[in-house]
Parts: structure tokens; C-alpha cells; sequence
């Protein structure tokens, strides 16, 4: 009898989220400050790490690739580190090491550079978690009561980011349904630290593993309805009620490992901090050119000391030791690296979408979203929300953190023209500036001014705007005078 033989097409998902990617994407979020930080104590704990001397910037890149690609040779083959970590995952120590920031001094030694900015570098205070996510709701197209709803959800949220009042007791002050409501609670979920107003840190965590550009089925599976048993280490339990293989469970438990549990806490309090920019906004010869700010980062290379030693292979312990740090080194100078690069594709983004600004000032500041430069540089928005958060550009007309240029547009309705919220706030405080003591300029009066320029806004969004700007009301201005 003869034998049949066939093939089948099978499709099989893998998991992505590398040790690599979670790092880089810890480097993202840092201010200069803290990364510089960072790779300093990086340096003190991994012995295959050197500080490059005086090369040429070129020069010193060709060497590190180089160094690269023989550090990725055949001699150094050895068990995987993403392999080592697994039974070693630490829920408790995961989830309290999110209970507080991080903060770095000021140096001196960035105050005394000639480009250094110097009055711009004390910031009174970071932005609070309930800013930082008002912030972003305003790119969005909310009415009246859906904004108000969102502003009741926001500020009933904890320092971990979590919602403490019941859904039910903020909607009894709203005119929207309960289904309008859910709508934009999951809307603020979605936002930048992705997982706050959640109940608790299953849906925190779920809600995370949704936010993921390639979602995985199995970690969502996981999470649903096996928390218990990954927060007990009981991997063999999850693989067979899932009928899986066990590195499956552990892969899904390294991507769950990059979530935040406590997202509050990765936007920093309300503190006195010194800001360091980033970003130098230079006019040379009439052009406007990005410089990427590389004071106080060392330039990094892998030890040819340890290289060495792992080459002759003398020993299996050592040889391991070394690997491990080898992995570590190598992941850390390609994080700075894709950190430097994304940084400055954004910047450069926003020079493009607001080149009249840079010239001419706040007035001529264009509505711009996240999802415009998103577009522009072929990423996701999540991943310019944290480039642009707690990220600082020197510019010709002063220093600007990057969420300052991100305005949706105001007074295009109708066939108005769009303003931003900052150039609006100008007009506003220039049309006060300049009016009669006597007879103050109402709210809706400033509308109808705004209208006459094409700038068509309701009543409300002047006073608003003016309650920003800490100015009184045309009544108290009056008698004020």
C-alpha cells in the first residue's frame, strides 16, 4: 500500500516583546538627567562596559559597530538571558518597585556651557497625572458634558493612577448614559501611562496587553483567567489548563513583566525639578537645525578585556558570567542609541510641522496632534507620547517642553480658522491687555471679536481660556479699576 504523503501551511504566532524592546522603551521615557543616571550606574555593575575617550563621533560609531558584530560572533554561544530570568520573576518586587520615581540632581557642570540655557533650566513643578491626561484629552473632539464626564473620571484618580470612585457616583451629576460613559472612561484608559482609571490591576494589566501594537491572544488569556495562579509561579498549571507549552507561558510572562502595574506613578509629582533639554533648536545661516543634546552621556564601548576572556573559554562559570554581560552591554548601547535616533526623528517632525513658530513665536503655533508626527515618522502614538513627555527642546524664542507644540485645533468650525489653545490664550490676554479699564471687554464680547478674525468660539471657551490665564472676569475687572 502506498503511502500518501501531504503538506499543510500552519500559522503560528510569536511572541515579540524582547528584552531589548522593554529596555528601550524604559530608555524612552527618562529626562536626560535620568538617563544619563542610568547608564552611570549601568557602568559601576557591568564590568564589560568602557567609557570611549576622545574619538571623533564617526569614528567612535565605526569602532562600536565593529566591536558589534565580533561581540555577536560564534564564540559566544551560551543559554539565552530572557531564559535565566524566567523563575526568577519576582511579583511583590514588581509591583512595589513602581512606588516611586525616580529624581536626579541638577549639575553644575551642563549651568556652565556657553549654549546652555541658563533662567529656563528650574521648572516650579512637574505636571501632575490629572494634567498630563487632561493634556492629552484636549486633542481630542469632545463636547461640553463628555468633557466634564472625563474631567470627573481624572480627578478621582489616585497617585497610582487606579479609579477610586465608582462609575456610577460621577454619572449622577452627567446627562450621558452609562454606555457613553464607558466609552470615555476606556478612551482615558487608552492614554498615556496606558492602564490608569482602571479598577484594579487585572484590568490595569489587561488593558495594557490590549494597548500593544501586535496584541498576543495568550497574554490577555492569561491575565482573564490565570493571574492567580502567574502571581503563585504555577506555570505548569497555566501550560496545561491552556494545553501549551511551558516556554509559551513564560514568554507571556516576560511581556506582562513590561507592564506597569501602578501607571500613575511613571508621571512625575508635583516637585521642584531642573530641566536639561534634550533638543537644540540652532538658526544657522537662516536654516533651522536639530542638535541632539550628548552632554554628560558617555560614549559607550564593550571591553575587549572580557572579550577576550571569553574567548579562550576556560572557564564555564566565568564564560557565563561574561555572556550575561555581554547580552546586557550590548542591549544597553542599542537602547541609547534607538533612544537618540527617536528622539530626534520627533524633533525634526515637529521643526517641519511648525517652522513659522520657531521664527516668528507662539502666535504662529499650527494645530498639531499626536497622531500628525506619529504619521510623519512611521510610529506608534504611544510612542511619541512618551518621547514627548517630560522631553525638553532650546529653542531661538526660549525653552519648550515637546508636549507644548501638541495643540488641537480651536475655532475651525463653521469655516473658521484653527488656532491652537496657546496662540488663542495670546489673543485673549492681548485683546484684554489692551482694553478700555472702563468698560472691560466681556466674554462674549472677546467671541465676537475672535469671529470677526475667522476664529469662531463659544462664550464658554474664552472664559475658560481667561480662568487659565488667572485674569478675572470683565465684572471684577471693572471694579478692580
Amino acid at each position: 500500500m502506498a503511502q500518501k504523503m501531504s503538506m499543510n501551511l500552519k500559522q503560528t504566532q510569536n511572541l515579540m516583546m524582547t528584552p531589548q524592546l522593554q529596555q528601550a522603551i524604559k530608555l524612552l521615557t527618562l529626562t536626560h538627567l535620568e538617563m544619563t543616571n542610568v547608564i552611570s550606574q549601568e557602568m559601576v555593575e557591568n564590568p564589560m562596559l568602557e567609557e570611549s575617550g576622545g574619538e571623533s563621533s564617526k569614528a567612535e560609531l565605526e569602532k562600536r559597530s565593529k566591536e558589534s558584530k565580533e561581540a555577536k560572533s560564534d564564540d559566544f554561544n551560551g543559554p539565552d538571558i530572557i531564559d535565566n530570568s524566567k523563575d526568577n520573576f519576582d511579583w511583590e518586587k514588581y509591583i512595589d518597585s513602581y512606588n516611586s520615581t525616580s529624581s536626579t540632581p541638577y549639575t553644575k557642570e551642563y549651568a556652565s556651557k556657553e549654549d546652555a540655557p541658563n533662567y529656563e533650566n528650574m521648572v516650579s513643578r512637574g505636571a501632575t497625572l490629572q494634567e498630563h491626561l487632561e493634556w492629552q484629552l484636549r486633542m481630542e473632539n469632545l463636547t461640553d458634558e463628555e468633557w466634564k464626564l472625563a474631567r470627573g473620571v481624572i480627578h478621582n484618580l489616585n497617585d497610582e493612577g487606579y479609579l477610586v470612585e465608582n462609575l456610577e457616583e460621577i454619572l449622577i451629576e452627567s446627562t450621558l448614559d452609562r454606555e457613553d460613559a464607558l466609552e470615555i472612561v476606556s478612551m482615558i484608559q487608552n492614554l498615556d501611562p496606558v492602564g490608569c482609571a482602571t479598577s484594579g490591576l487585572q484590568e490595569c494589566l489587561m488593558v495594557q496587553a490590549q494597548a500593544l501594537e501586535q496584541p498576543v491572544p495568550l497574554v490577555e488569556m492569561i491575565l482573564k483567567n490565570h493571574l492567580d495562579d502567574l502571581m503563585k509561579k504555577d506555570y505548569k498549571n497555566i501550560a496545561k489548563e491552556l494545553s501549551i507549552e511551558l516556554d509559551k507561558v513564560k514568554d507571556a510572562e516576560c511581556i506582562i513583566h513590561s507592564f506597569h502595574p501602578k501607571p500613575g506613578r511613571l508621571v512625575s509629582p508635583a516637585e521642584t525639578h531642573y530641566v536639561v533639554p534634550d533638543i537644540f533648536v540652532k538658526d544657522i545661516g537662516g536654516e533651522l537645525v536639530i542638535n541632539l543634546n550628548d552632554d554628560g552621556v558617555p560614549r559607550l564601548k564593550i571591553s575587549k578585556l572580557y572579550q577576550n576572556l571569553l574567548k579562550k573559554g576556560n572557564n564555564d562559570e566565568t564564560n557565563e558570567y561574561v555572556q550575561d554581560k555581554l547580552r546586557s552591554a550590548m542591549w544597553l548601547i542599542k537602547s541609547i542609541e534607538n533612544r537618540q535616533k527617536t528622539i530626534e526623528k520627533v524633533a525634526n517632525a515637529i521643526l517641519k510641522y511648525q517652522p513659522e513658530f520657531f521664527r516668528k513665536g507662539v502666535a504662529y503655533l499650527k494645530p498639531m496632534i499626536l497622531k500628525d508626527i506619529a504619521n510623519e515618522i512611521g510610529m506608534h502614538e504611544s510612542t511619541v507620547s512618551r518621547v514627548t513627555t517630560n522631553k525638553y527642546m532650546h529653542t531661538p524664542i526660549g525653552t519648550f517642553e515637546l508636549k507644548f507644540f501638541f495643540n488641537a485645533g480651536i475655532g475651525g468650525k463653521n469655516g473658521g480658522i484653527d488656532t491652537t489653545s496657546e496662540s488663542l490664550k495670546l489673543k485673549i490676554k492681548d485683546l484684554i491687555g489692551n482694553e478700555d479699564p472702563k468698560k472691560p471687554l466681556s466674554d462674549q464680547k472677546i467671541a465676537d471679536i475672535l469671529k470677526k478674525s475667522d476664529i469662531k468660539v463659544a462664550r464658554r471657551t474664552v472664559a475658560k481660556y481667561r480662568e487659565m490665564l488667572n485674569i478675572l472676569p470683565s465684572s471684577k475687572r471693572k471694579n478692580a479699576s
